[in-house]
């Protein structure tokens, strides 16, 4: 496997964890407030979104960057990242039948949950290699770090 692969999976492997604390806490939340489908989905991508990008801020602020930076820095590394993984994630969600409406203590809840996070991460992985070897996305938290070490 080359390094533009590993690399990408790298970088989807990280977004994947700051998509799924936010799709996890989201759906929990909405579920336990019984909101509806598109609230739900909406509060979900939301805290994807920011964990997402709160957990390149930390990294690339621990090594070095000023604030400013570290936010533009998380910006351009996981914006389009995110995006996919969320589209191919809900788009999922919504397909599996009762998924958007099994409460939290079901099996489907958690199965679907997961396996919508498998695939989003599936398919992301080569949007995050065109992007990688482009220069783009991940690629910048790679400059932030080699630059400031």
């Amino acid at each position: 496997m080359n390094e533009s692969w590993r690399t990408a999976i790298s970088a989807t492997l990280h977004c994947l964890t700051g998509c799924a604390i936010g799709e996890v806490l989201g759906m929990v939340l909405a579920t336990w407030w019984g909101w509806g489908d598109v609230a739900s989905i909406l509060l979900a991508v939301a805290l994807a979104f920011f964990f997402g990008y709160l957990l390149t801020f930390t990294s690339v602020r621990r090594s070095g960057l000023d604030t400013r930076s570290a936010v533009r820095t998380a910006l351009a590394a996981d914006t389009v990242s995110i995006l996919v993984m969320e589209v191919v994630d809900n788009a999922f969600l919504l397909l599996v039948p009762g998924a958007m409406a099994a409460g939290l203590a079901t099996g489907l809840f958690w199965w679907s949950l997961a396996l919508s996070l498998a695939v989003a991460f599936v398919l992301t992985v080569p949007v995050n290699r065109w992007m990688i070897e482009r220069g783009l996305g991940h690629a910048k938290v790679h400059e932030m770090h080699h630059a400031h070490h």
